[in-house]
């Protein structure tokens, strides 16, 4: 039985009682079922970082992935839907550390390495159940159960296993260099992580300091830096060998900088005089005092001027203070010249000992003193402020410091070119992303894999710390053969700190005991493992074939392209030189209503439940879904009402139909129709419903689904306002013929294509409607929409020639709708006529056969076609002054005034077919292109105009009195429909029409009773208002009236 639809339907509490039926009936458990053991896709899921709860922006790609996994679901794909999250790393450390108010890595020793990564996993397993029930409102179809988690064992072991392949091709190295450090975090960041949200705009107080040369009395080299705090570290001045430096004088000193910014630096603190020019190799060798030379570090540290081209005139001074302790650049420079590397910090950012007054002081606050220590001692020139670029830790904000650490790394010298080939293989969406990848890997530097933290992978590298050789173990197996103690101690727990490194193994080389290094893993290599760990590699390779590579995976393109993709990227390319996936789609960010980006702190961030709660989820998934992937999207609670008007407008349609349905006592199981007791209005909506099913596959097929979603909001659209507007009177009749039932065959028919074509877009509301229209009556069909087949194109209802034509007529309608809206005048008011000049590609004897749905849905009495829009316009000829000016100078204004003696009228015809016209000027003649004059309409008296791809259609605005009175009529019907309404009327209760009013409402019933009775269903009008009407007082065009209405 058909049940009535509400045509003001919530559609959060519909779609809360849509999920209860699918779990009530297990909707998905038997989709899963029913494609067991067909033709597999491959869908892999990037981790979710189970840390807190889900914003929009989470909701964008979930979508993507519940998309594409529904539509290869109704072509009866068989499919592992696992859902992953992603559990270890910095990620999840620091808000452990916010919850329980530490401060640095010392609280976490003083707290317990064992309770403090008990903390991080039962926070991973608190928010990875939050995410699932998120993710489940969204309409995530996935097996919950079966998520994978990047802190379970295979996980962590399949990523030994990567290592130990990279170990046993010597890529694996211990590096002693500069990295960027957070003291926050006490760990250094690698580039993917610097490179993806690294750097902020900041402002900071940069300094120019004296470095007097030795054996140069009063001789000094002027430098810059941003970072006072490097200066202890100083070592070396670098110079260009090619640059041009000057010696100059200034008061009693003398200055040597690169000549290209002496001006610039010198002038604000008085007049200077250039002495001598010296190319910069003239300086190589020469020895200058470091500003803290007299530091306990510095003793025996020899400060001499070197050479290096990547030295810069753009900005400070030409001469750039080396501090190799202090600078990747630096320590790489330091080493080519054999210079000693001063590393002032520990992991905290504290200065060490050595440094004097500054031991024990942290990077963060010896600026000033710094700087005051300078001014003191008469070394400091001058300073000012700078805003530039600089790195920042991507969790705290805080700015990075550059410390000199050991990590350990991968070599990407040979790996890279297995990466970049395996990358060319893949389709990439957008196409530019294969080119950001190859760019990226060209260019990057060795992946640091080491972190000197807590939770997170336990790198299986133990380095002896008798002989230096170090060892990667490959397996858990490998492990326990390996074990000479603490194996029992380990046993029976996952392999994290602080059990993992009770296991010592005995030294390959000589025989000490080794522990494994303290370090964990780049949390990337987790997430880089998943096409191998989740999908049974180690466990059962031939079911790992079945499902590798992926067909596809999605995420957000701007950061993973550096970071995921990269990672499954390099780890595929060990593991297996294979490509991993087959198709990359990325998609940009959210931002909100108004291009900003979210964040907590401004207030403007979505987070995923309140929008599910307060716009409904089918509502941001057509959102996400209409959008084009590879622009910022804005996100918003206005952007949201303009997309639900597709939905209601879906809805309504599907109201209409079910509402008369019910009236009629339709049964959907006994309708049917034969394609000659058609209408036309019948074939040319079923032959759009195959371009639209046609599309819609192909979209899907691509991974593009923004290109159906628009088809389908315009197929809404002629829908509702030209089948349903041109067809009510076939459902509102009471005669129950063969016309009427083809009506219903059609629209029936049409709802339930669509609704299977947008249910993996919309699952909550196609659900509903499926229920109703489909389910409700016939008990043998799929029990859930997402359990059909996809739709196929019918070719017996393929009909192009007559969707071009009802299409033309469409567009007439919509240009002559935005006419009255130029004109002011209401639809309902009649107007005389509507004038076409047709452009080249118009039928005009289609177009004929047509007028009557012209007139009526654009309520004209009349539809003309003319020659010539000179008869509804007047021209105006307008100079590009612009273009002209530079050619002409002066003589434009008199060109201007020449144009006005021309006929404009014969003038824009030539301009309009693309040719040149003449004007004279005094005894010469003017040639003007087409491009070089505007060709303007202005409306005659009484018209309304525009231009619509080279066509110009009119209304004729002139209102007689008739046509006002028949304006007046019809507002008269609206209002008698609103009190119907209010009456709580059926749709096809036929009534008694009372009124009273002036003698102008009088003569408007009068003249025009036949129509307001069969729009009304009125069986009579009668002057008078009894009391046991249901009336109301109303006012129409500026004459009021009272009308009733009874049964």
């Amino acid at each position: 039985m058909l049940k009535k639809v509400n045509t003001q339907e919530d559609f959060v509490a519909l779609e809360h009682r849509v999920l209860d039926f699918w779990k009530k009936n297990k909707s998905f458990e038997k989709l899963v079922e029913k494609n067991r053991g067909k033709k597999t896709w491959s869908f892999l899921d990037g981790p979710i970082t189970a840390n807190n709860p889900m914003g929009v922006h989470h909701a964008w790609g979930r979508t993507y992935k519940d998309i594409f996994q529904r539509y290869h679901a109704m072509l009866g794909h068989d499919q592992r839907y696992q859902n992953g999250f992603d559990c270890q790393g910095l990620w999840v450390e620091v808000e452990v550390e916010k919850e329980l108010g530490f401060k640095s890595k010392t609280d976490i020793e003083e707290f317990g390495v064992e309770k403090f990564v008990d903390k991080c996993k039962q926070r991973v397993y608190k928010y990875s159940k939050v995410q699932t029930e998120q993710s489940i409102r969204l309409g995530y179809w996935m097996d919950w159960d079966n998520s994978y988690y990047t802190m379970s064992d295979i996980n962590n072991f399949t990523i030994w296993l990567f290592l130990k392949k990279c170990y046993d091709r010597g890529w694996i190295y211990k590096g002693h260099d500069v990295m960027p450090w957070c003291i926050k975090c006490g760990a250094a960041m690698s580039q993917h992580e610097i490179a993806t949200e690294g750097y902020r705009e900041m402002e900071h107080t940069s300094i120019y300091v004296r470095f007097p040369l030795a054996d140069r009395e009063n001789e000094s080299l002027l430098v810059w830096t941003t970072t006072p705090w490097t200066l202890p570290a100083n070592v070396g001045a670098a110079v260009h060998p090619q640059f041009t430096y000057v010696k100059v004088k200034q008061g009693d000193e003398i200055f040597y900088l690169v000549k290209d910014r002496a001006e610039t630096v010198l002038k604000t603190k008085g007049d200077y005089q250039i002495i001598e020019e010296l190319p910069g190799s003239a300086m190589e060798g020469w020895s200058f005092h470091s500003p803290f030379e007299m530091l306990p570090v510095q003793k025996g540290v020899k400060h001499p001027v070197i050479i290096w081209d990547e030295v810069s005139a753009e900005e400070g001074t030409g001469i750039v203070h080396i501090a190799p302790g202090c600078g990747k650049e630096d320590f790489a420079l330091g080493k080519e010249y054999n210079m000693p590397a001063i590393a002032p910090l520990d992991e905290y950012g504290t200065f060490i000992d050595g440094f004097d007054w500054l031991s024990g002081m942290n990077v963060m606050d010896v600026g000033e003193p710094i700087i005051q220590n300078l001014r003191e001692r008469d070394i400091l020139y001058k300073r000012e402020k700078i805003t530039h670029r600089y790195p920042v830790c991507w969790r705290h904000g805080t700015e990075l410091v550059f410390r000199l650490v050991d990590e350990w790394f991968i070599k990407m010298d040979e790996l890279r070119y297995d990466i970049m080939e395996i990358t060319k293989k893949i389709r990439w969406m957008p196409d530019y992303g294969m080119q950001l990848e190859l760019d990226w890997l060209k260019n990057m530097h060795d992946w640091m894999i080491s972190k000197k933290r807590y939770w997170g992978l336990a790198l299986p590298i133990y380095e002896c710390p008798k002989c230096g050789h170090f060892e990667v173990i490959g397996s858990i197996e490998e492990l326990k053969e390996r074990a000479v103690e603490g194996w029992e101690e380990f046993e029976g727990h996952s392999p994290h700190k602080p059990y993992i490194d009770k296991v010592k193994i005995k030294c390959s080389k000589c025989g000490a005991t080794v522990p494994r290094i303290k370090d964990v893993g780049n949390p990337w290599l987790d997430a880089g493992i998943v096409p191998y760990s989740t999908m049974g590699y180690l466990e059962d390779r031939k079911y790992w074939e079945k499902w590798f590579p992926a067909d596809f995976i999605t995420e957000c393109f701007p950061g993973q392209f550096r970071n995921w993709f990269y990672a499954i990227l390099a780890m595929s390319a060990v593991m297996e030189n294979r490509e991993p996936f087959k198709t990359v789609l990325g998609y940009a960010l959210v931002r909100d209503e108004k291009g900003e980006e979210m964040h907590k702190s401004s207030g403007n961030a979505i987070w995923f439940d309140d929008a599910a709660e307060k716009i409904g989820v089918d509502t941001m998934r057509w959102m996400f879904a209409d959008h084009n992937p590879f622009t910022n999207l804005n996100f918003g609670y206005g952007p949201a009402k303009e997309i639900r008007k597709h939905l209601l407008t879906m809805w309504n349609t599907y109201a209409f139909w079910t509402n008369y349905a019910i009236l009629d006592e339709i049964n959907p199981t006994e309708l049917s129709a034969k394609k000659e007791d058609m209408a036309e209005i019948d074939r040319w909506v079923l032959a759009k419903l195959q371009e639209l099913i046609r599309v819609s596959r192909q979209s899907y097929e691509e991974y593009n689904v923004m290109t159906f979603v628009k088809k389908a909001e315009a197929f809404i659209d002629d829908l509702s306002n030209w089948y349903v507007r041109r067809n009510r009177r076939r459902f509102w009749k009471s005669e129950r013929d063969t016309d009427k039932q083809v009506a219903y065959f059609t629209l029936h028919k049409v709802l339930v294509t669509l609704i299977k074509l947008l249910a993996p877009v919309i699952p909550f509301i196609t659900e509903e409607m499926y229920q109703n229209l489909v389910v409700a009556s016939d008990p043998n069909a799929p029990e859930s929409v997402h359990h059909c087949d996809f739709p196929e194109v019918e070719e017996e209802f393929v009909d192009d020639a007559l969707v071009k034509e009802i299409d033309q007529v469409i567009a007439v309608v919509k240009a002559g709708r935005a006419l009255r809206n130029q004109s002011g005048i209401k639809v309902r008011q009649p107007i005389a006529e509507f004038f076409i000049r047709p452009n080249a590609d118009m039928d005009k004897d289609s177009l004929k056969k047509h007028f009557s749905h012209i007139t009526e849905e654009l309520n004209v009495k009349k539809v003309t076609f003319i020659d010539d829009e000179a008869d509804l316009v007047d021209y105006q000829l307008k100079l590009d002054f612009k273009k002209l000016g530079p050619k002409f100078g002066k003589d434009v204004p008199k060109i201007q005034a020449a144009l006005g003696s021309l006929s404009a009228r014969d003038a824009a015809k030539k301009l309009n077919a693309g040719s040149g016209i003449e004007v004279q000027l005094d005894d010469r003649t003017i040639e003007l292109e087409p491009e070089d004059v505007q060709v303007e309409l202005k409306p005659q008296e009484n018209r309304v105009v525009m231009e619509s791809d080279g066509a110009v259609m009119a209304l004729d605005t002139h209102l007689t009195e008739e046509l006002l009175s028949e304006g007046l009529a019809r507002d008269l019907i609206r209002h008698i429909q609103e009190l119907r309404k209010e009456a709580d009327f059926e749709m096809n209760d036929r009534i008694h029409l009372f009124f009273s009013g002036s003698e102008k409402i009088k003569n408007a019933f009068e003249a025009h009773a036949d129509y307001i009775k069969a729009e009304t269903l009125s069986l009579d009008i009668t002057e008078n208002m009894p009391d046991d009407v249901k009336s109301k007082e109303i006012k129409v065009a500026g004459e009021k009236a009272v009308i009733g209405v009874k049964k």
